[in-house]
């Protein structure tokens, strides 16, 4: 088979490629090698391929969107391999193993992690993971300050920089998290005609607030902070009772760090404000599941910055890094930066065109819009209050107090 162009791979010829580029499967025959294409998006084509009782996952990136036909570069296949490799590196087992991959036709032949399944939906179904936070923050602090220039070498970083631009898939967050729900210029915000006001008034006449996205745009344009996972939402960590799974990186680049771990609190807000809406009101709710979520985002966000203090302890070594303020002032910006994109993903998941389940399967329209309503206020909050924090506790108290005022305020009218 030729291999020299592109081409797309089905359950038949996955097979054979398979085989002539690992052997991870030892010495079969092709006919003994089962596959199956497990995609479930629109630009990736996933294949799963069994014999033996062993697994491997083949995933190849799409030259074109399938329902629009537009056009992508398939470089995010090359970002998405490199940074599985160098977080694997950082890492350990967190991250899939990558066992080849091929530039030529963008295909990687990855490790097969389909015994831990999607938090988005473990969490869907109220299910609580003992150790969590201590995984997800210990993945934070290991796979991003050790990207940095405070611990690399600067050319090699700013090698790395060039390596992982990523035009195409930064195009999408600077519109869909950093422009859109703020100046809709592509109409593509799609909410209840009911909150028409609401959403007028508080996010696109919001001076204030758009002064500040402004900051933050302005960050992920031009802060090449760390090497980051770019897209890292309860979707891409899948999780069991054994641990965690990190991967789908390719909307990965150089920016600032906080818009990881501000992604992972952020996605973790939906579920939490579902509940304790719901909570409030009487209905389908889970005070046990609330309480460990809200834990859960405390520690998330206290035990990442513990670990990323120690990591700076022990990786950095240039000495005027070493100066104690710097050092403080380092870590309070990216805590900063946190709360400020782990905001805009809740107000674009919100109010955008890529919302998540949790805001969508809520069946009452009036529980539904007083849900959008309490998670765009909260977003507000964490954009323009984003450096007053200290600590996860902070946070949670005063996302408490906006639920607890949005629904007094509803049950008023």
């Amino acid at each position: 088979m030729d291999y020299n162009k592109y081409f797309l791979l089905d359950e038949e010829t996955v097979k054979a490629y398979t085989l002539e580029r690992t052997d991870y499967f030892g010495d079969i025959d092709v006919s003994e090698l089962s596959a199956k294409e497990i995609s479930d998006g629109n630009i990736n084509h996933i294949f799963r391929l069994e014999a033996k009782d062993k697994t491997l996952i083949v995933k190849q990136s799409g030259a074109e969107i399938r329902t629009s036909g537009r056009p992508l570069d398939r470089k995010r296949s090359l970002i998405e391999s490199e940074i599985l490799s160098i977080q694997r590196e950082l890492c350990g087992e967190v991250i899939p193993k990558v066992f080849d991959y091929n530039k030529t036709i963008s295909v990687i032949i990855m490790e097969d992690v389909s015994d831990f399944k999607s938090l988005r939906l473990e969490l869907q179904k109220k299910r609580t993971f003992k150790g969590f936070s201590e995984e997800i923050a210990k993945y934070l602090a290991d796979s991003l300050l050790p990207t940095t220039d405070l611990v690399l070498d600067r050319h090699k970083k700013k090698e790395l920089v060039k390596e992982f631009i990523n035009i195409e898939l930064c195009d999408i967050t600077e519109d869909l998290v950093l422009t859109e729900p703020y100046y809709n210029y592509k109409n593509r915000n799609i909410y209840d005609e009911e909150l028409n006001d609401f959403v007028e008034q508080n996010l696109y006449k919001n001076e204030y607030l758009k002064a500040n996205i402004s900051e933050l745009r302005n960050s992920f344009m031009n802060n090449a902070q760390a090497l980051l996972h770019g897209d890292l939402h309860s979707g891409s960590i899948f999780i069991n009772d054994s641990g965690i799974r990190v991967f789908d990186p390719e909307f990965g680049f150089y920016g600032p760090m906080g818009y990881d771990i501000g992604n992972v609190i952020g996605n973790l807000v939906f579920p939490y404000v579902v509940d304790k809406v719901q909570s409030k009101q009487g209905s389908n709710s889970d005070s046990q599941f609330t309480q460990w979520l809200g834990r859960t985002i405390e520690e998330i966000f206290d035990k990442t910055f513990d670990n990323m203090r120690g990591n700076y302890d022990s990786l950095v070594e240039f000495p005027l890094y070493k100066e104690r303020s710097f050092k403080n002032k380092y870590i309070k910006d990216i805590e900063s930066d946190t709360l400020g994109y782990a905001g805009t993903e809740i107000i674009r998941r919100t109010i955008g065109d890529s919302k998540v389940i949790e805001v969508t399967e809520i069946e009452d329209l009036n529980t539904k819009n007083l849900v959008w309503k309490v998670l765009i206020k909260i977003g507000i909050n964490l954009i323009l209050n984003r450096s007053i924090y200290h600590n996860g506790s902070e946070v949670m108290t005063d996302i408490d107090s906006i639920i607890d005022d949005l629904i007094k305020e509803e049950t008023n009218l």
